[in-house]
């Protein structure tokens, strides 16, 4: 275990966490919503630190990353946990679920990067946010190996830690889940201003591409698309933009996403930005 970065001590033993727009309040003994930072005699530990549950190499296209350093290959890792709770989860056996693990140092993951000439290191799988101080350690050492360093996110944490990693990071993919609050609220456990201004924040920062899972009953209303492209545009109509075909995983069991609504949605797209693809047709 490590000690957490962006809490706050309380009197008796409780602690409040900053890492994302949760702020939890922890009280001794108990984990925070991602259940992977807890409390111990009033000091905060992030308990996924070092702890593997997966390390592949993928084609940069399938983070899904269209325009950045194309044709190459990195190196994917994963942890355990989450800070959302969205019931289609592909990802469930270890954002949910305690999978086992092989510990890690940040050394060791960029070695293998450097012995393999794998160009750049991809922080995905689970939700990075929950795995911060791990990722941030390998970031750094990363960058100064000549490494680039690619985040997958659900973009759902805090200005002041999202500034101090941007120093490292050279490419995210941010899914942005709905254009709808109330529904990002009720299947996420979320809320869309914040995922917003890490968008705004990030895209200023480093290369962003953002992905629009096209879930049946909650992503794929054409309307609300519409608002989500629009808004996107506004950012910059250079963004890549992501539709993804949804299918029925984890808890939620709604029919597939519907190819000619995808289609619908990818050609209103192009009306107003640059860069659209689809996926998992």
């Amino acid at each position: 275990m490590k000690e957490a970065m962006f809490y706050e001590k309380h009197e008796g033993l409780e602690v409040k966490c900053h890492l994302c727009p949760h702020n939890c309040t922890i009280k001794d003994g108990k984990t925070g919503i991602c259940q992977v930072r807890e409390n111990i005699g009033g000091t905060l530990f992030s308990l996924n630190y070092g702890k593997i549950s997966s390390l592949h190499l993928d084609p940069v296209e399938k983070k899904p990353l269209q325009r950045f350093m194309p044709g190459t290959f990195t190196l994917s890792m994963g942890s355990f946990g989450c800070n959302m709770r969205c019931p289609w989860c592909q990802n469930y056996t270890i954002s949910k679920g305690k999978p086992s693990t092989q510990d890690m140092t940040p050394r060791e993951i960029v070695e293998i990067a450097l012995e393999n000439d794998y160009p750049s290191i991809s922080y995905t799988y689970n939700e990075p946010t929950v795995y911060y101080e791990f990722m941030l350690d390998t970031a750094k050492l990363a960058r100064e190996k000549g490494i680039k360093n690619i985040m997958v996110t659900n973009g759902f944490i805090n200005e002041g830690p999202l500034r101090e990693l941007l120093k490292y990071i050279d490419a995210m993919n941010i899914d942005l889940k709905t254009y709808n609050d109330k529904n990002y609220k009720k299947f996420c456990g979320a809320d869309l201003e914040s995922v917003k201004k890490v968008i705004e924040i990030s895209s200023r920062a480093c290369h962003v591409e953002i992905t629009a899972l096209m879930v049946t009953g909650v992503n794929d209303n054409i309307h609300e698309l519409l608002q989500m492209i629009k808004w996107v545009a506004s950012i910059n109509a250079e963004i890549p933009f992501h539709l993804s075909r949804y299918y029925p995983m984890y808890k939620y069991f709604e029919p597939e996403t519907d190819r000619d609504r995808i289609f619908e949605a990818e050609s209103m797209a192009r009306e107003y930005l640059k860069y659209v693809y689809t996926g998992n047709i």
